[in-house]
């Protein structure tokens, strides 16, 4: 059996990439582009903009690939970008507003049996307005930390925490009903 060195393999596509080789762009795209649509999906609720936004996206990768210094993940090079790429839209569409407020708590959210498949829980998070959904999906799905949501966003940790707060009590009464409805205890 031949063991292929698969980061020697991922660094020459990258420097092929990297002189504008478009057989090696559409590798990289055709590896990455599924799990960055679904990072753009989490923040534009149209499949359409979310697919736009990450050809934009994908086009700052390729412009900015000669940055990536192969230190550390390079999807996750790739998935912050994106991600930045979203935030600024939404900053565009003037889609972001967030509430200062001292009232913070961090509760838990582990209501795993919860019955709802993926397609209604994307639905629930789809729903929340969009400054509570942008610090969720940056905290919940993505794993920033509340300081670097902070800093990304130009806002307190404070508040940060807060839209968190109450992004989550707006899903957990969501899938309460959900549960109540779902049961006939409507």
């Amino acid at each position: 059996m031949k063991v292929i060195a698969l980061h020697q393999e991922q660094h020459e596509i990258i420097a092929l990439a990297v002189g504008n080789n478009r057989h090696a762009q559409q590798k990289i795209y055709n590896q990455f582009a599924p799990k960055m649509l679904s990072v753009c999906r989490q923040y534009a609720k149209d499949i359409h903009h979310a697919e736009d936004l990450m050809i934009t996206a994908f086009m700052k990768v390729f412009a900015n690939l000669k940055n990536f210094k192969h230190e550390g993940s390079f999807e996750g090079w790739i998935r912050r970008i994106m991600v930045n790429e979203c935030i600024s839209w939404l900053r565009v569409q003037k889609r972001i507003s967030f509430i200062e407020d001292s009232y913070c708590k961090e509760d838990g959210f582990n209501d795993i049996e919860s019955g709802l498949c993926l397609d209604d829980i994307q639905s629930l998070i789809d729903d929340l307005p969009d400054g509570y959904r942008m610090i969720f999906n940056l905290y919940a799905i993505e794993g920033y930390k509340h300081r670097e949501i902070a800093e990304m966003l130009s806002i307190s940790e404070g508040t940060s925490k807060s839209q968190l707060s109450h992004a989550r009590r707006i899903l957990q009464g969501k899938i309460s009903q959900y549960k109540n409805y779902g049961n006939g205890t409507e």
